[in-house]
Order: structure tokens, then sequence, then C-alpha cells
């Protein structure tokens, strides 16, 4: 069976979706960054880039895609996250 692909908000790239860091609007309207890939909640995914956010936030995408508006402090959760798994 072949592994699911998903696309990075950021670069646009596909790729596995192991190797993809997954964001996740919560029901209760948190943002969080979601490793295990099980959080219940609209999921977008990004690379495990400081540049794919950098550009996902620019454009607004993770934004778009998460149907909210994403506070500056948690898209700096969200780097912190990346850098404790950037490869």
């Amino acid at each position: 069976m072949a592994e699911p692909v998903r696309m990075c908000a950021g670069c646009r790239e596909r790729a596995p979706k192991k190797e993809l860091i997954r964001v996740v609007r919560t029901p209760a309207g948190e943002i969080v960054a979601d490793a295990g890939g099980k959080v219940p909640g609209r999921g977008a995914y990004i690379c495990r880039k400081s540049a794919c956010l950098a550009k996902a936030r620019k454009s607004r995408a993770l934004e778009r895609m998460l149907e909210t508006s994403i506070s500056p402090e948690t898209y700096d959760i969200l780097a912190a996250a990346i850098e404790a798994t950037d490869g």
C-alpha cells in the first residue's frame, strides 16, 4: 500500500505525510503542532523547514487552510516546534 502524500502549505511541494508536521485547529479553536497526527480538528501540513513556515505565514496559507486567524505568538510556537524537529 502506498504511503499517504500531503502538500506543504509553504512551498506547495508534495511529500510523504510522515515527513511533514501537521498543524491543527482544534474544535476549541486552538492552533497546535500535532507530531503524532492524531489530534482531532481541521489540519494542514508544513515541511520541517523554517523557510516553509515563513512562506506560509507571509501568504497566510495556514490561515486559509485552517479557516481562522493565527496570532504572532502562535507562529512563534510553531517555529519552535519546527526548529525542534528540523533535520
